[in-house]
């Protein structure tokens, strides 16, 4: 037996899957219940009336044509039970029957049985059979005479009703394609009855009826306002803030008037967040087969195929259904007859519900026909939303493809309802203004100014990160200064920006960003300094190019040899007031239209990540530049067009690949320059010459090859900084008592194992990095170095500390760096003193 709740979760799929199941898929439905309730009641007949009723045939002889059989045991009245017959003349039969029984043999007759014809004639013809045997003849017949075709009829329309039914519901049951379907239904209703749905089509709706209200208004005063309307759309038109947009959604449509729009219940904007992370995730997942297409293409086109084939042959068998049938049991050794007439009382009625049948069949094959018709006539791999772009504001829906296509054609033949709500949630413009709905309600002012805090420079900072858009909040702290936004996909600046008069810094890290023209003036006017991280140069706005005010711009991007030109094509010649420019990428050569910048700007870096730079012609047209950067360029050699730039003051080309620096006399030419980094390169030898960069102050060489220091480096008379640390320099030449206004030495990470005395020469050394090399003692003129406010000595073979360290009354033990127990070696009071804070002496 069948449980209720059983009975009652079949009844379910109906519903569950009914916005999928078209008219022609109802209608056969429909069809198929009046087949199986066909297939009850003609097997409820056959069970309770199908049977045959049996009579034998009396042949003629030849002896005594007008002679029947006559038993003298019995009365002679005709046998008149309802299960038994009285067997028949031939001259009473039909035509056909009474032919075929002249041709059979004839059956001989007892002569003891017969009487003459002349005696009273009986009102019925009597048998030797009895009760017993005409229900055996009966049953004989009916299973060896009666066409098979009508015993099984009614089993055989219940099994085509199930195939049939079977073959309707096959793609809902196949498990590729009935978990996708389930949850297509399953966001399908989430999405219909989603509130957020309702919301995001009313305000479409309101949006439209105030755009018509605005075009009366406008086309009523449109001779007042025509001077100011065409200021209005010429500058919207030569602005270059919201770039290719084509949503019409904008901040001010975003937030109307009226709060009572803007407000969502939080949980209804969770739900609706995951709804749309769903819908992204299925349509990516169903859109890249077309496996339920051919699915519910191929089990119509079976089941097509199938009703011909059964209308075919059911045809053939109607001939077969007939009321009166010839019996010829091997039987005549027990009842003395070998055939009997028979009647079958089911034939009518099976003829008639065999009619009905077919033509049940043909409607369902028509039907089904029909539905191959519409599955090939139509491209179903492909679905629109051309016409709910047209009657709301979501112009950005994207026609889908594939399964996805398919069931949303199957979804119209329900409701086109279902997909015009349902293609809310496939628009990003609707995404992101539920985001920022959301956000709004979430970042409020006071959420958002605990996050403000003081930066190194003690300056109001504001770092967002990951949110999905810019609270509205935001714009009203006006004391803040740095704004950091990062990993934010969807930024709209507003024009309330322009309360925020204190805005100097601004970072965008992968965060491409849109503003409003008044928004845009402001920041023209007022922003100082711009961060950028992009991944493709397209990503960078492209009202970074107007910031007339300007002074330091940050690049940090791809920029790979395809994309130089493409960032060639903005022109930075508006950046009049830029004096630092910043690049980290992969270049192969510099922008061309660096050029541009070239009368003001003082400060260039460029890090690549280890792609050469080949061309860097167009540093000679920067005259100006006072300090320039190259690191990580892959370069060989000290460029030549260095050399053009006659008011550089600092260069760093850290981490290349220098191996000789014979191109450093040239630096005689540049009077100015004071700071050379030549850091981490391979760099193997200094060469005599660099002793006429007389100017310089600072030089670094750390981090190279080095094993020898030549004299001339010590003819420095300005240098004041000199870094020779991570080398391999065993010896440093006594030359460096020289160096008089030397303040920082460092040979940290060499083989030196002795010091010159001269080294103690140098009076104002402040800093002095000793560590990690091959030294064993330390010299008591140490002790003259008086300014000494560091000193490093771990990392090498002391065995104690000279007592004159306590002449150096600025050193103390924060920056004495020294193993514990040569510490100890100190006298006490020199201990004591190291040990003293620096703000008590």
């Amino acid at each position: 037996m069948f449980t209720l709740t059983e009975v009652a979760s079949l009844n379910d799929i109906q519903p569950t899957y009914r916005i999928l199941k078209p008219w022609w898929d109802v209608f056969m439905d429909y069809l198929g219940l009046v087949m199986l309730m066909l297939a009850i009641f003609a097997g409820t007949m056959q069970i309770t009336k199908d049977q045959v009723a049996c009579l034998p045939i009396l042949e003629k002889t030849t002896e005594s044509v007008n002679t029947i059989p006559y038993t003298t045991e019995r009365p002679q009245q005709p046998f008149t039970s309802s299960l038994g017959s009285v067997p028949l003349a031939t001259q009473d039969l039909p035509d056909n029957v009474a032919h075929e029984i002249h041709e059979t043999q004839v059956t001989p007759v007892s002569s003891q049985s017969v009487f003459s014809l002349r005696q009273p004639q009986p009102r019925g013809l009597s048998t030797n059979l009895d009760y017993q045997q005409y229900i055996f003849v009966n049953q004989m017949c009916y299973h060896e005479t009666l066409p098979w075709y009508s015993k099984y009829f009614p089993y055989l329309v219940l099994i085509y009703t199930i195939m049939l039914m079977v073959s309707s519901n096959f793609w809902f049951k196949y498990p590729k394609s009935s978990s996708k379907i389930e949850h297509f239904v399953s966001i399908l209703g989430r999405c219909f009855e989603s509130p957020w749905t309702t919301k995001a089509l009313s305000e479409t709706a309101c949006e439209d009826s105030e755009e018509n209200k605005q075009r009366i208004i406008a086309g009523q005063n449109a001779p007042k306002q025509t001077s100011t309307d065409s200021q209005e759309d010429g500058s919207n038109l030569t602005t270059p803030i919201l770039g290719n947009n084509e949503v019409r959604f904008s901040t001010e449509k975003i937030f109307p008037e009226g709060p009572s729009l803007t407000i969502l219940d939080k949980k209804d904007g969770e739900q609706a967040k995951a709804l749309f992370e769903k819908v992204r995730t299925f349509r990516a997942h169903v859109e890249d087969s077309d496996f339920i297409y051919k699915l519910y293409v191929g089990q119509t086109t079976i089941k097509a195929l199938k009703l011909i084939f059964i209308l075919c042959y059911t045809s053939t068998f109607i001939s077969g259904i007939k009321f009166k049938h010839i019996c010829k049991p091997d039987i005549e050794s027990l009842t003395g007859y070998n055939k009997f007439f028979c009647t079958h009382n089911m034939a009518f009625m099976l003829r008639k519900l065999l009619f009905t049948f077919m033509a049940i069949i043909s409607l369902y094959c028509l039907v089904c026909l029909y539905a191959l018709f519409w599955l090939f006539r139509r491209s179903l791999k492909e679905y629109s939303f051309e016409k709910v772009r047209e009657e709301s504001s979501f112009s950005d829906i994207p026609d889908v493809k594939n399964d996805f296509a398919f069931l949303l054609h199957m979804v119209d033949q329900y409701d086109q309802l279902h997909s015009k709500r349902f293609a809310v949630f496939l628009s990003e413009v609707s995404e992101n203004k539920l985001r920022e709905i959301s956000l709004n309600h979430e970042w409020t002012f006071e959420k958002l100014r605990q996050h403000v805090t003081a930066n190194a420079q003690d300056r109001q900072e504001l770092h967002l990160f990951m949110l999905s858009g810019l609270p509205n909040a935001v714009f009203d702290i006006t004391e803040l200064e740095v704004l950091k936004l990062e990993l934010i996909p969807e930024i709209r600046i507003s024009a309330k920006i322009s309360q925020m008069t204190n805005l100097q810094e601004l970072h965008l890290y992968h965060c491409p960003a849109k503003v409003e023209q008044t928004a845009f003036t402001f920041l023209r006017d007022h922003l100082k300094c711009l961060h950028v991280k992009f991944t493709d140069v397209g990503e960078i706005p492209p009202w970074v190019y107007l910031l007339r005010s300007l002074r330091e711009l940050y690049l940090v991007g791809n920029l790979s040899s395809e994309h130089n030109k493409m960032i060639g094509l903005e022109s930075l010649k508006d950046l009049k007031n830029l004096k630092m420019f910043y690049l980290k990428s992969n270049l192969n050569k510099l922008p061309t239209n660096l050029a541009d910048l070239a009368p003001h700007l003082v400060k260039l870096l460029v890090h690549n990540d280890g792609t050469k730079l080949v061309v860097l012609n167009s540093l000679k047209k920067m005259t100006n530049l006072v300090e320039l950067e190259l690191h990580n360029c892959d370069l060989e050699r000290i460029p030549h067009s260095i050399f053009s730039l006659t008011n550089l003051q600092e260069l760093d080309l850290k981490s290349n690949s220098i191996r000789t620096i014979e191109e450093v006399i040239s630096f005689q030419h540049l009077k100015r320059l004071t700071c050379l980094k030549l850091w981490h390169n391979r760099i193997v030898t200094i060469p005599q010459s660099i002793s006429h960069v007389k100017n310089l102050e600072c030089l670094y060489l750390s981090y190279n090859k080095l094993e020898t220091l030549p004299t001339a480096l010590f003819y420095l008379p300005k240098l004041r900084h000199l870094d020779l640390s991570h080398n391999a320099i065993s010896v440093i030449p006594a030359e460096v008592g020289i160096l008089q206004y030397l303040q920082y030495f460092a040979v940290t990470d060499n083989k030196v194992e002795v010091l010159p005395k001269n080294l103690f020469l140098c009076t104002r050394l402040k800093v002095l990095c000793l560590g990690n090399n091959r030294i064993t003692i330390l010299p008591e003129s140490v002790g003259e170095l008086v300014q000494l406010t560091q000193l490093e000595l771990k990392g090498n073979c002391l065995e104690r500390l000279p007592h004159q360290l306590g002449q150096c009354s600025h050193l103390r033990r924060s920056h004495f760096h020294v193993e514990d127990h040569l510490f100890d070696t100190l006298p006490m009071e020199v201990k004591e003193d190291m040990s003293q804070d620096s703000s008590t002496t």
